[in-house]
């Protein structure tokens, strides 16, 4: 009879084989970590079993009541083969939640940096990065402000939809070569992935697919109110 492990094994091979490498992601360096990471132990107890699901996963309520996910694996996957990652590039993650996004680009061997801003998702991360992916460097703070000491990052992840891209982030992505990978939440809830590369007159966006993924409570617009 087969172990819980051998079990989560058999379905992260499955996701790799299933999910991703027909959407054409094909980065040996993606599809080797999303191979090997556990995604399981980057997962609340009681959804552990839907780590390799084709869908968002739920993280748990901030403090504000706010639901937040792990992405989509197929998703995630394609947003990093978008980007063309590079030996040895500072990537900065937004909204890193328990560290999974930012294991994944380590293993590909990025140097990383994890923002988080929610106590239990950071106590989370804490826990597990050390032992998955002990390069990461995990810091908390806004995420809107983003990092700035660590900066300039070739990479920016935003690992969830945003309404826009935050101006502070857009000043802490290299000159002229650095890039942000994010999902934008259009209106009608509609949300596309789009690689926003950095120019000499600002960021030039471009969109890649359109997908389904669940926005960052604290990176909403505030609300307006017409009279």
């Amino acid at each position: 009879m087969a172990t819980q492990a051998e079990n989560f094994a058999d379905a992260r091979k499955c996701m790799v084989d299933s999910q991703i490498r027909p959407n054409r992601v094909t980065d040996p360096r993606v599809l080797a970590a999303m191979r090997s990471l556990p995604r399981e132990r980057f997962l609340p107890a009681g959804v552990q079993a839907l780590a390799y699901a084709d869908e968002d996963v739920p993280l748990g309520s901030g403090p504000l009541g706010s639901e937040r996910f792990l992405m989509e694996p197929m998703v995630f996957a394609k947003l990093l083969q978008a980007a063309t990652l590079r030996e040895n590039e500072r990537v900065l993650v937004v909204g890193a939640g328990t560290g999974y996004g930012a294991a994944v680009l380590a293993a590909c061997g990025c140097r990383v940096t994890a923002l988080e801003e929610d106590p239990a998702l950071l106590a989370m991360a804490a826990a597990v990065l050390p032992v998955e992916a002990p390069g990461v460097s995990l810091v908390s703070g806004p995420l809107a402000a983003g990092w700035p000491s660590q900066g300039p990052y070739d990479l920016i992840l935003i690992e969830g939809a945003v309404p826009e891209i935050p101006s502070a982030l857009a000043n802490q992505v290299r000159s002229e070569t650095g890039r942000i990978m994010a999902v934008i939440a259009t209106a009608g809830h509609i949300t596309q992935a789009v690689i926003a590369e950095a120019t000499p007159f600002g960021l030039g966006i471009s969109t890649l697919f359109d997908c389904a993924t669940p926005v960052i409570p604290s990176l909403r617009r505030a609300p307006v109110f017409a009279f």
